[in-house]
Formats: C-alpha cells, structure tokens, sequence
C-alpha cells in the first residue's frame, strides 16, 4: 500500500501535514475526512514534484472560471470557510496561471482584505462585473447565491459563443477551401496553360486582354510577389491584432465591424443578448 504526504486543513481552519497509508487518493481523502481534515494536497511519497513547461498559459478561459465559480458557491452554501474554499479550488486547478491566482487572492483574504478586494487585484480573470456582483454579495451576506447567479451566467455566455463558433465552423472553411482553390489553380495551373496559348498563336496576334491580365496575376503570385503578398496579410493581421488593444483601435475597428452588412448584424444581436443576460442578473 503507497504512503501519501498530505496537506490540508482541520475543523479549526489550521493548515496541517503529514503522511498516510492509503491504497488511492480517494482512500485517503475519506480517511482524512474522518479525521475532519478536508485535503488540499496530496502525492505519492517518492514522487517527483511536477515543474511547470515554459510557456504556460497565462490565461482562464470562460469554462474554467464557470466551473471555479459553480464549485466556489457551492462550497459557500454548505458553510465552509472562504479561505478553505479558495485553498481547495486552488488546489483542484489544472491551469497553473489560474491556481497561483486563486492562491494570491486566498493570501489576500488571509492577510484582511474582503473578497472582491482580492479579487479586484486581477482583473484580466475577474472583469468588474464579476468583481462588484461579489462585493454585493459579501454586503448583503447572499454570497453563495451571488456566484449561483455568476455561474450561471458565465455558463449561457459560453453556451453562446460555442453556438456562433459552431455556426461560423462551415462557411470559414468554405472560404480556406475557395482561396486555397484559387491558389493552386493561379500558381499552379494557369503557368501550364500559358505555354500551350502561347503556342496556339499565330505571328502577329495577341491573347485577349482578360487572359493576359490572368496571366499576369498568376505570374506574380507564382514569384516573389507571391510571398510579398502572404507577408503583408500577415503583417497586417499582426497590426490590427496590436492596434485593436489600445481603446482607439478598439472604437474604430468595432464601428467598422458594426457596419458590416451581414456580421455586423450579428455583433449586434450578440451583444443585445449578453446586455440583456446581464441586466437581468443584476436586477434579480
């Protein structure tokens, strides 16, 4: 039977250590339990401890902080303590970014700051949304409903984009298909045929304008212009991608977007609909 080093902490909030026999985890948890120790940590003794890779995320992603925070308001209403609550959630996270956060705002909360105190300290994970519904909560004493509300609105917010992801799946890759299409049969294609018009002409006559203006676009992207053209998309993307961060960029880009015939439209409903969805939570 493997030895297990644990942590956790008792019915008085103290964090304690030590090891224990146990044939899983989920023995041990529920031998700690016994002893009214909720386990925070656990491993094999003579296991090596995992190193984060380089390059590790730094980002929570909207499933993820639905999951911590249905799991955080349920953890509230069974009347378990904020600090433990936090210490386990932080615990439970497989995102490393996420964990040292939760880690952070647990220490926060330990060292006297409230909660949306805590929480206000990281705003690329809890937007001000997320942060005042939590300060309303705490005031009230209605925290454990305040996340119910969160949850499940960070749930229909996810539920929203995986539908508009999945709508836009078919006519993205009709697209990809078409330019790619056209690539080939510009880069490709076109070349060979140029050799068998040219020969079919007699002395004096000249291809038809339309078919030279192909061919000389084929011609261009077949050689360095070709590659010009790919990097300056790239570039572009690249550009837009960093001007749209400032708040600038950000009115332009999204007026512009707004005045599309057929995406525009569709930004609009979405944001009607999450306005609405909002707008609801508080009001309930």
């Amino acid at each position: 039977m493997p030895t297990y080093v644990f942590k956790g902490r008792n019915r008085l909030n103290e964090m304690v250590a030590g090891e224990r026999d146990a044939a899983s985890q989920d023995e041990l948890r529920a031998l700690l339990r016994r002893e009214q120790i909720v386990m925070t940590q656990a491993s094999e003794k003579g296991n090596v401890i995992s190193i984060p890779k380089l390059g590790t995320r730094k980002k929570v992603s909207a499933k993820e902080l639905a999951v911590f925070t249905r799991q955080f308001s349920v953890m509230i209403d069974a009347g378990l303590p904020l600090v433990q609550c936090l210490d386990i959630l932080a615990e439970q996270q497989q995102n490393v970014f996420f964990k040292e956060v939760l880690r952070q705002v647990r220490q926060n909360v330990e060292e006297g700051s409230t909660l949306y105190q805590a929480l206000e300290k990281h705003p690329k994970v809890f937007d001000s949304l997320y942060t005042h519904m939590v300060e309303a909560g705490e005031t009230g004493g209605v925290l454990d409903l305040i996340l119910q509300r969160l949850a499940t609105l960070i749930e229909k917010v996810v539920k929203l984009k995986r539908s508009i992801i999945s709508a836009s799946i078919y006519p993205a890759a009709v697209i990809v298909v078409a330019i790619a299409a056209i690539a080939v049969i510009m880069v490709v294609v076109i070349p060979q045929f140029e050799q068998i018009f040219l020969g079919l002409l007699g002395p004096g006559e000249a291809l038809p304008l339309p078919t030279r203006i192909v061919m000389g676009i084929s011609g261009f992207l077949a050689g360095w212009g070709g590659l010009a053209l790919l990097i300056g998309i790239i570039g572009s993307a690249v550009g837009i991608k960093y001007y749209y961060k400032t708040e600038r960029g950000r009115w332009q880009i999204d007026s512009l977007l707004l005045k599309t015939p057929i995406f525009g439209s569709i930004l609009r409903k979405v944001a009607v609909a999450r306005f609405s969805r909002i707008l609801s939570t508080l009001l309930s």
